[in-house]
């Protein structure tokens, strides 16, 4: 008799050997437990999370509408545009789903880090696609749930037209923008040692690039040198393409706006994916 195990007992024991992967597919189980687990941490606190940037985007649309007395319509595009009907589209996609984008994706791993669970991350039996789809999943999630309501809010407002001429525009752009600002947001967290880092960021980068994106002008009426500096800020070119959704004109080409932002996608994309699985900053 063979005192050798049988040859499926050798095969399981390489398999189960360590260091050996056991799940050599796409762990779906763990991908939808952390993109769960995403979802819920910015639900437990919704107030804060969804209706605290929907109330401050709507508020933004109270006080240029009304408080300033702009009345005066827009010119886009070769046509003049109500100035309410201009602003709302932009601040749709800047203030209601790029800002919560980011805001959600660059606390994730950074509070891991600082409360010690970062680990939570690390050790599942997660690939580092599978961590940062997770993680990109769960910032869009609340970007287009906040985009949602305040799109709602604004079709009840008095004064402002926010139906959609071209919805898969809409769709294709705030997708994007809101992949754009998530994944800038997994940079910030993966570079970030603490909270005030990932301030800065929101303070001096997302913040300015954001206001100075055409959301509440028409870049055509600046001087040359700052209209330039607007043709290289690819927020401008988000808010021009989800502005063209809804009134079927826009600042810029759209199919040009779509290619840029998709390669600045790619790019943080590769980036992330690279640093991830490094570890950099991440498992020192």
């Amino acid at each position: 008799m063979s005192s050798h195990p049988p040859s499926g007992e050798i095969q399981s024991a390489v398999r189960n050997a360590p260091g050996v992967p056991v799940i050599k597919d796409v762990n779906w189980g763990g991908l939808r437990t952390l993109y769960i687990k995403e979802v819920r941490r910015f639900f437990k606190v919704h107030l804060q999370t969804i209706w605290a940037p929907a109330i401050t985007t709507l508020l933004f649309l109270i006080v240029f509408t009304i408080a300033t007395g702009a009345k005066r319509p827009v010119h886009v595009g070769g046509i003049d545009v109500p100035f309410a009907d201009f602003i709302a589209p932009g601040l749709i996609i800047s203030q209601g789903m790029m800002g919560p984008a980011f805001a959600n994706a660059s606390f994730s791993l950074l509070a891991g880090k600082i409360q010690g669970t970062i680990v939570d991350y690390l050790m599942p039996p997660l690939s580092t696609l599978e961590v940062l789809a997770a993680l990109l999943g769960g910032a869009m999630t609340r970007a287009f749930l906040v985009g949602f309501v305040v799109w709602v809010a604004m079709l009840l407002y008095p004064g402002v037209h926010v139906t959609p001429s071209h919805p898969l525009a809409v769709l294709w752009f705030g997708f994007l923008g809101a992949l754009f600002l998530s994944l800038l947001g997994v940079l910030t967290s993966i570079w970030a040692q603490k909270f005030d880092h990932a301030a800065a960021v929101t303070n001096f980068v997302v913040a300015p690039l954001s206001l100075l994106s055409g959301t509440f002008y028409s870049v055509d009426r600046l001087a040359p040198a700052f209209r330039a500096f607007s043709h290289a800020n690819p927020f401008f070119y988000i808010i021009s393409g989800f502005r063209y959704g809804f009134l079927g004109t826009a600042d810029s080409p759209v199919l040009v706006g779509s290619l840029v932002v998709l390669g600045v996608d790619v790019v943080l994309f590769v980036l992330c994916y690279q640093l991830l699985a490094r570890g950099w900053r991440l498992k020192s």
